[in-house]
Protein backbone atom coordinates (compact mmCIF):
# COMPACT_ATOMS: atom_id res chain seq x y z
CA UNK A 1 0.00 0.00 0.00
CA UNK A 2 1.60 3.26 -1.15
CA UNK A 3 2.22 6.21 1.14
CA UNK A 4 0.10 8.47 -1.07
CA UNK A 5 -2.89 6.13 -0.79
CA UNK A 6 -2.52 5.93 2.98
CA UNK A 7 -2.30 9.71 3.26
CA UNK A 8 -5.39 10.18 1.07
CA UNK A 9 -7.35 7.67 3.10
CA UNK A 10 -6.45 9.32 6.40
CA UNK A 11 -7.57 12.66 4.97
CA UNK A 12 -10.90 11.19 3.83
CA UNK A 13 -13.67 12.44 6.21
CA UNK A 14 -15.79 9.32 5.61
CA UNK A 15 -12.87 7.03 6.42
CA UNK A 16 -12.14 8.96 9.63
CA UNK A 17 -15.82 8.95 10.61
CA UNK A 18 -16.09 5.22 9.99
CA UNK A 19 -13.08 4.59 12.21
CA UNK A 20 -14.50 6.82 14.94
CA UNK A 21 -17.95 5.20 14.81
CA UNK A 22 -16.74 1.61 14.61
CA UNK A 23 -18.40 1.09 11.22
CA UNK A 24 -15.61 -1.13 9.83
CA UNK A 25 -15.51 0.67 6.46
CA UNK A 26 -16.45 3.97 4.81
CA UNK A 27 -18.85 1.96 2.60
CA UNK A 28 -21.23 1.85 5.58
CA UNK A 29 -22.10 5.48 4.90
CA UNK A 30 -23.22 4.61 1.37
CA UNK A 31 -25.77 2.06 2.56
CA UNK A 32 -26.93 4.35 5.37
CA UNK A 33 -27.47 7.09 2.76
CA UNK A 34 -29.64 4.77 0.65
CA UNK A 35 -31.57 3.54 3.67
CA UNK A 36 -32.39 7.09 4.74
CA UNK A 37 -33.83 7.94 1.34
CA UNK A 38 -35.34 4.75 -0.07
CA UNK A 39 -37.51 1.99 1.51
CA UNK A 40 -34.75 -0.61 1.61
CA UNK A 41 -35.11 -1.91 5.17
CA UNK A 42 -38.06 -2.67 7.44
CA UNK A 43 -37.94 -3.95 11.04
CA UNK A 44 -37.75 -7.73 11.08
CA UNK A 45 -36.33 -8.08 7.57
CA UNK A 46 -34.09 -10.94 6.55
CA UNK A 47 -31.10 -9.54 4.62
CA UNK A 48 -28.52 -11.21 2.37
CA UNK A 49 -25.25 -9.25 2.08
CA UNK A 50 -23.03 -10.46 -0.78
CA UNK A 51 -19.34 -9.60 -0.77
CA UNK A 52 -19.80 -8.53 2.82
CA UNK A 53 -16.22 -8.28 4.17
CA UNK A 54 -15.17 -6.47 6.29
CA UNK A 55 -18.79 -6.15 7.41
CA UNK A 56 -19.67 -2.46 7.11
CA UNK A 57 -22.90 -3.05 5.20
CA UNK A 58 -23.90 -5.98 7.40
CA UNK A 59 -23.49 -3.81 10.48
CA UNK A 60 -25.76 -1.10 9.03
CA UNK A 61 -28.30 -3.68 7.86
CA UNK A 62 -28.44 -5.39 11.25
CA UNK A 63 -29.03 -2.05 12.94
CA UNK A 64 -31.79 -1.08 10.49
CA UNK A 65 -33.75 -4.36 10.67
CA UNK A 66 -33.65 -4.39 14.46
CA UNK A 67 -33.69 -7.19 17.01
CA UNK A 68 -36.30 -9.23 15.14
CA UNK A 69 -34.39 -9.10 11.86
CA UNK A 70 -31.30 -10.96 10.69
CA UNK A 71 -28.45 -10.72 8.19
CA UNK A 72 -26.58 -13.42 6.30
CA UNK A 73 -23.17 -12.15 5.19
CA UNK A 74 -21.43 -13.97 2.33
CA UNK A 75 -17.73 -13.60 1.54
CA UNK A 76 -14.70 -15.89 1.10
CA UNK A 77 -12.76 -13.60 3.45
CA UNK A 78 -12.92 -13.51 7.23
CA UNK A 79 -15.62 -11.34 8.84
CA UNK A 80 -15.45 -10.61 12.54
CA UNK A 81 -18.60 -11.67 14.46
CA UNK A 82 -21.57 -9.29 14.75
CA UNK A 83 -24.90 -9.55 16.54
CA UNK A 84 -27.72 -10.93 14.36
CA UNK A 85 -25.28 -11.58 11.49
CA UNK A 86 -24.57 -15.11 10.27
CA UNK A 87 -21.40 -15.42 8.20
CA UNK A 88 -21.31 -17.85 5.28
CA UNK A 89 -17.85 -18.32 3.82
CA UNK A 90 -18.27 -18.69 0.08
CA UNK A 91 -18.27 -17.06 -3.32
CA UNK A 92 -21.35 -15.88 -5.18
CA UNK A 93 -22.02 -18.25 -8.06
CA UNK A 94 -20.16 -21.16 -6.45
CA UNK A 95 -21.96 -24.52 -6.51
CA UNK A 96 -23.86 -25.23 -3.31
CA UNK A 97 -24.00 -21.66 -2.01
CA UNK A 98 -27.76 -21.40 -2.56
CA UNK A 99 -28.37 -24.48 -0.41
CA UNK A 100 -26.26 -23.06 2.41
CA UNK A 101 -28.45 -19.97 2.66
CA UNK A 102 -31.43 -21.94 3.92
CA UNK A 103 -34.98 -22.29 2.60
CA UNK A 104 -36.40 -19.02 3.91
CA UNK A 105 -36.68 -16.12 1.44
CA UNK A 106 -34.85 -12.83 1.94
CA UNK A 107 -36.51 -9.43 2.03
CA UNK A 108 -33.34 -7.66 0.89
CA UNK A 109 -30.33 -8.67 -1.21
CA UNK A 110 -27.28 -6.38 -1.10
CA UNK A 111 -24.16 -6.54 -3.25
CA UNK A 112 -21.19 -4.25 -2.76
CA UNK A 113 -18.93 -6.69 -4.59
CA UNK A 114 -16.04 -5.21 -6.55
CA UNK A 115 -13.63 -6.90 -8.97
CA UNK A 116 -9.89 -6.92 -8.58
CA UNK A 117 -8.86 -3.72 -10.30
CA UNK A 118 -6.74 -4.39 -13.40
CA UNK A 119 -6.22 -0.77 -14.42
CA UNK A 120 -7.91 -1.42 -17.79
CA UNK A 121 -11.19 0.44 -17.45
CA UNK A 122 -13.24 -1.59 -19.93
CA UNK A 123 -12.09 -4.81 -18.27
CA UNK A 124 -12.91 -3.58 -14.77
CA UNK A 125 -16.32 -2.34 -15.92
CA UNK A 126 -17.14 -5.69 -17.56
CA UNK A 127 -16.03 -7.59 -14.47
CA UNK A 128 -18.18 -5.40 -12.22
CA UNK A 129 -21.18 -6.09 -14.46
CA UNK A 130 -20.48 -9.83 -14.20
CA UNK A 131 -20.58 -9.53 -10.40
CA UNK A 132 -23.87 -7.62 -10.48
CA UNK A 133 -25.43 -10.22 -12.76
CA UNK A 134 -24.20 -13.02 -10.49
CA UNK A 135 -25.81 -11.27 -7.54
CA UNK A 136 -28.98 -10.72 -9.55
CA UNK A 137 -29.17 -14.38 -10.59
CA UNK A 138 -29.04 -15.39 -6.94
CA UNK A 139 -31.45 -12.63 -5.91
CA UNK A 140 -34.08 -13.94 -8.30
CA UNK A 141 -33.92 -17.29 -6.52
CA UNK A 142 -34.06 -16.00 -2.94
CA UNK A 143 -35.96 -12.68 -2.91
CA UNK A 144 -39.46 -12.68 -1.49
CA UNK A 145 -42.17 -10.90 -3.49
CA UNK A 146 -41.94 -7.19 -2.73
CA UNK A 147 -38.25 -7.55 -1.86
CA UNK A 148 -35.45 -5.07 -2.41
CA UNK A 149 -32.12 -5.22 -4.27
CA UNK A 150 -29.05 -2.95 -4.07
CA UNK A 151 -25.92 -3.54 -6.17
CA UNK A 152 -22.74 -1.69 -7.07
CA UNK A 153 -21.22 -1.55 -10.53
CA UNK A 154 -18.80 0.65 -12.45
CA UNK A 155 -20.16 3.02 -15.07
CA UNK A 156 -19.59 2.07 -18.70
CA UNK A 157 -21.11 0.94 -21.97
CA UNK A 158 -22.77 -2.13 -20.43
CA UNK A 159 -24.71 -0.11 -17.88
CA UNK A 160 -27.86 0.35 -19.97
CA UNK A 161 -28.19 -3.32 -20.87
CA UNK A 162 -27.56 -4.33 -17.26
CA UNK A 163 -30.29 -2.00 -16.04
CA UNK A 164 -32.62 -3.31 -18.75
CA UNK A 165 -32.22 -6.86 -17.40
CA UNK A 166 -33.03 -5.90 -13.80
CA UNK A 167 -35.43 -2.94 -13.95
CA UNK A 168 -38.56 -4.80 -15.20
CA UNK A 169 -38.59 -7.02 -12.11
CA UNK A 170 -39.26 -4.10 -9.74
CA UNK A 171 -42.08 -1.68 -9.19
CA UNK A 172 -39.52 1.05 -8.49
CA UNK A 173 -35.94 1.36 -9.70
CA UNK A 174 -33.19 3.97 -9.29
CA UNK A 175 -29.59 4.50 -10.31
CA UNK A 176 -27.65 6.67 -7.88
CA UNK A 177 -24.24 7.61 -6.50
CA UNK A 178 -23.96 8.44 -2.79
CA UNK A 179 -21.87 11.31 -1.42
CA UNK A 180 -19.55 8.82 0.30
CA UNK A 181 -18.37 7.52 -3.10
CA UNK A 182 -15.07 9.12 -3.97
CA UNK A 183 -15.45 11.87 -6.57
CA UNK A 184 -13.04 10.19 -8.97
CA UNK A 185 -14.74 6.80 -8.63
CA UNK A 186 -16.91 5.48 -11.46
CA UNK A 187 -19.01 3.37 -9.09
CA UNK A 188 -22.79 3.59 -9.28
CA UNK A 189 -25.53 1.78 -7.41
CA UNK A 190 -28.69 0.19 -8.74
CA UNK A 191 -31.64 0.09 -6.34
CA UNK A 192 -34.87 -1.79 -6.90
CA UNK A 193 -37.82 -2.25 -4.57
CA UNK A 194 -41.14 -4.00 -4.98
CA UNK A 195 -39.73 -7.23 -6.48
CA UNK A 196 -42.03 -9.01 -8.92
CA UNK A 197 -40.96 -12.61 -9.55
CA UNK A 198 -41.15 -13.79 -13.13
CA UNK A 199 -44.37 -15.52 -14.06
CA UNK A 200 -44.02 -19.19 -13.28
CA UNK A 201 -40.87 -18.73 -11.18
CA UNK A 202 -40.68 -20.81 -8.04
CA UNK A 203 -40.22 -18.72 -4.90
CA UNK A 204 -40.86 -19.52 -1.24
CA UNK A 205 -43.76 -17.58 0.23
CA UNK A 206 -42.79 -14.21 1.64
CA UNK A 207 -44.20 -10.88 2.74
CA UNK A 208 -45.53 -8.52 0.15
CA UNK A 209 -43.93 -5.11 -0.11
CA UNK A 210 -45.02 -3.07 2.88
Amino acid sequence: MGRRFVAQRRADPYYRAAQADGLRSRAAFKLAYFADRFPIFHPGDRVLDLGAAPGGWSLVAAERVGPHGSVVAVDPRTIEPMDRVTVVHGTVGAPGLRDRLGPEPFDVVLSDMSPRISGAYSTDHARSVDLVLSAWTLAQEVLAPGGRFVAKLFDGDLLATTEARIRPSFEHFRRTKPPASREQSSELYLLGWGFRPRSGASHPPGEEDR
